[in-house]
């Protein structure tokens, strides 16, 4: 609960903002209209930055409590999404003084923006427009002449739409680099690959790849053999995987050239996964591990779920798994493969952590959205106080999670449907029970009740 000072603080917001919620607008002449919504608008950049106060001293001074979790507790006491929350403790970072080691205070990183900012005077695009300005420049720019830059962005963005800004700030980017020299190091910061949003409802998903020279070089050797007319053509009975097509295959082959690519770089990947000499991720084989019930696998219908979180159509899952190991025993039935270890060991085996990718997909903790692959397994009732290894007391946690399990902090317990359910610490305004991020179906009512009467 708030003290009373800050109690009071905000019952004065509160009632101001239904103060101005109350007011007729259609009376009013245009001028006042425009005029209040230019006032509302900087509220709006000051409230913000004042939010964004608020994480900083959240990151600063919580790190205890919240044992690296940060992000994800940001996330969902305001209900934004992670990358957000993620995105905002960034901003904070650069916004806010710095403090060192041995306790000296620095200015903020972007100085003049943060001066601007919190006087309401930029939007977040705005401070988008600045960060990548100073994110895209070679490393060997002068520390000053890069403040005079940032200083005179700041100055402008209180003048300029942030699109305006943005085409002033490739102007300036032009002046301080004129030849367009870029070091290694500012590429090598610059390299990355990432799948943009969620599948599509089609199934299919959006990357970006920002490639190094070296990369680039080796994909452009690769698709030239690999992505050619006649080459790993999944319409063909027997693609061309190794040697040369032959011509009947390159004139059959109807595909784009995007098409050709995107085949070759699958092959590329296919043909590691499930090489022995990659060894083990978690303790299981560095391929797909797909989750599927006999009946989709049956009438080939619906989706299997991966357990990086992917929908994969039963028809792909039947293709791909026609030279796979099946483990479909540890569901049918426990006394052939053991999954019920007891006291007898504490690391989760290879089977119990197939099974919970199949039960739980995911992090278990309320909203995560991390996938089975970069979860940990963790014991409801911990090892320690004589919990047991059996696959009803076992769970998936993503890193961050599992640290936040401590005496005095979050706890878990198995629910009578199987579901983990976390209890926040008592302290702290958290929200706890069960997730159904990985889970999206059992939000939807019993029978589907959604479709139009």
């Amino acid at each position: 609960m708030f003290s009373t000072p800050v109690a009071e603080v905000f019952a004065a917001l509160d009632a101001a903002v239904a103060g101005v919620a109350a007011l007729e607008w259609d009376g009013m002449g245009m001028r006042e209209r425009l005029e209040a919504l230019d006032r509302l608008e900087a509220v709006r950049r000051r409230a913000a930055a004042c939010s964004l106060d608020v994480v900083g001293s959240v990151q600063r001074c919580g790190a205890a409590e919240l044992g690296g979790a940060t992000a994800k507790v940001i996330a969902d006491v305001i209900r934004i999404s992670p990358a957000e929350a993620r995105r905002r403790l960034r901003d904070a970072a650069q916004l806010q003084p710095r403090t060192t080691l041995t306790g000296a205070v620095l200015a903020p990183s972007l100085p003049a923006t943060a001066k601007a900012w919190d006087g309401g005077l930029l939007d977040g695009e705005h401070l988008r427009a600045i960060q990548r300005f100073i994110r895209d420049l070679p490393a060997d720019i002068h520390p000053v002449e890069v403040a005079k830059a940032e200083a005179f962005l700041a100055e402008k963005a209180a003048e300029l739409r942030p699109d305006q800004l943005e085409v002033l700030a490739e102007r300036v980017a032009g002046l301080l680099n004129p030849d367009g020299r870029f070091c290694d190091e500012y590429r090598a910061a610059q390299r990355g690959f990432g799948w943009c949003g969620r599948q599509r409802p089609d199934g299919m998903s959006v990357g970006r790849l920002i490639a190094t020279p070296e990369l680039r070089a080796m994909l452009d050797a690769w698709l030239a053999k690999f992505a050619a007319p006649g080459m790993c053509n999944p319409d063909d009975q027997t693609p061309v995987a190794t040697g040369e097509p032959n011509q009947v295959a390159v004139d059959a082959d109807r595909r784009q050239h995007p098409q050709r690519q995107h085949d070759a770089l699958a092959a590329l990947v296919r043909g590691q996964l499930g090489d022995p000499t990659l060894g083990q991720h978690n303790g299981l084989p560095v391929t797909v591990i797909a989750s599927a019930t006999v009946e989709q696998l049956s009438t080939g219908t619906g989706h299997a779920v991966t357990a990086g979180g992917t929908l994969l159509p039963m028809r792909d899952v039947i293709r791909m798994a026609a030279h796979a190991w099946h483990y479909l025993a540890v569901f049918d039935t426990h006394s052939q493969r053991p999954i019920y270890l007891g006291r007898t060991k504490r690391i989760a085996s290879a089977d119990q952590r197939i099974v919970l990718h199949a039960t739980d997909r995911g992090c278990t903790a309320p909203g995560c959205d991390m996938p089975g692959y970069l979860c940990q397994t963790h014991h409801v009732d911990d090892w320690a106080d004589g919990g047991r290894t059996d696959i009803d007391r076992l769970t998936f946690a993503c890193g961050p999670h599992h640290r936040l399990i401590t005496p005095g902090g979050w706890t878990t317990r198995k629910r009578t449907d199987g579901t983990t359910e976390w209890l926040p610490p008592p302290q702290l305004p958290l929200q706890g029970g069960t997730n159904t991020y990985h889970h999206p179906e059992r939000l939807i009512p019993d029978g589907g009740g959604l479709a139009a009467e």
